[in-house]
């Protein structure tokens, strides 16, 4: 218990060193390019920057010294004449410099209509539009790390397990089994049936251990971790898909005859089919509270924790180095227990996402009675 509440400690002071060093960075150069004005935190715009995507892992910041983790740049041009007939693009994210340079007639946009986003310049230097961007985005390299984690785990555990059929399970293939059976038991069989349930394992495996490995690696803000994954819409409304699909392709002759002809009183559908409308809206619906309750969750976590924080740079900001010294002992408090609360969410999110694509599985396959 001690040796996970001191790495519990040391992850969330790793965390404010971090934002510290961002605020501090963004103090210098507000002060570098407006001298005559005094800089104040700008919680809202650096929190969002927090837990949004980015094209570079920063690590920390010295003044205007920056270092970060470079990450591949992929860029399709829709207007090849701008660059000597040349569509395709691949650099490093480091010649951006941070977003402050242009590059090849690209530039990381701070305009409202792209912040953040990579846009195409004319010859002027006038931003003309995205073009069609396959970059490594931070979130992109945590999958793909995670991805390689998952399979070193599982094969490895496969291997040893099938070298030694005969004796106990140890290291990681005792900490795993449990979960394993656990989802077999108290998920899968449940809610699609003890004859239908094999079938949907591999998946429903590889949802949940996916969402908890995300989950927990966001929780660590340093390199090559702390991107906010399943924080990030694209990639929860990517795993709903899956489930819908899989859902629909699935579903036997039953499941949709109770989506357009249920058996309710003729006037609930027709003239109006007033229930196949409700039905049919049901099953666009469950992807969408899949894809939102993930995203919300993770994404409320991260910046809660980020708002805490934030509020000893506000104080300090707006009143002085010891307002900001007499609030973080609060403020590093409240922080510390949305971090536990978020270590508890990420087994509650992986376990409700898996639980109730299981159901839907269910729901589509069950025998008529």
């Amino acid at each position: 218990m001690l040796k996970f509440s001191a790495g519990i400690f040391l992850i969330l002071i790793l965390n404010i060193l971090y934002i510290a060093e961002v605020s501090a960075n963004e103090k210098h150069e507000d002060a570098a390019s407006d001298t005559t004005t005094n800089h104040k935190f700008d919680a809202g715009k650096f929190i969002i920057e927090h837990v949004s995507d980015a094209y570079d892992w920063h690590v920390v910041s010295f003044g205007d010294k920056h270092i970060s983790i470079p990450l591949p740049i992929l860029l399709y041009s829709n207007n090849p004449e701008l660059h000597e007939g040349k569509s395709f693009h691949a650099f490093m994210s480091s010649k951006f410099h941070h977003g402050h340079e242009d590059y090849k007639g690209f530039r990381i946009s701070h305009s409202k209509e792209y912040e953040g986003k990579i846009v195409e310049l004319d010859a002027h230097g006038t931003e003309i539009g995205k073009p069609i961007d396959f970059s490594i985005t931070k979130v992109v390299a945590e999958i793909l790390i995670t991805v390689i984690l998952l399979f070193w785990i599982f094969i490895s555990m496969a291997a040893k397990a099938t070298k030694n059929k005969d004796k106990a399970p140890t290291g990681m293939q005792n900490l795993l089994e449990p979960v394993i059976i656990f989802i077999r038991d108290q998920v899968a069989k449940p809610t699609i049936g003890d004859k239908k349930y094999e079938k949907y394992m591999p998946f429903l495996l590889t949802l949940f251990f996916f969402i908890l490995l995300e989950n927990f690696i966001g929780l660590i803000p340093f390199p090559p971790f702390g991107a906010n994954v399943t924080g990030n819409i694209a990639v929860t409304m990517v795993l709903a898909l899956f489930t819908f699909f899989i859902t629909t392709i699935n579903g036997n002759k039953h499941y949709w005859k109770e989506i357009y002809n249920p058996d309710v009183p003729w006037w609930l559908k027709f003239p109006i089919p007033l229930m196949p409308i409700v039905e049919l809206t049901g099953v666009i619906t469950k992807p969408f509270v899949l894809m939102v309750r993930l995203f919300a969750n993770m994404m409320a976590g991260h910046m809660i924790v980020t708002v805490f924080v934030s509020l000893i740079f506000i104080f300090g900001s707006l009143m002085g180095t010891v307002a900001g010294l007499a609030i973080s002992p609060l403020s590093i408090a409240f922080s510390v227990f949305i971090f536990l609360l978020d270590v508890l969410v990420s087994f509650i999110q992986a376990y409700v996402f898996t639980l109730l694509s299981a159901l839907y599985f269910g729901m589509a396959t069950a025998d008529h009675h």
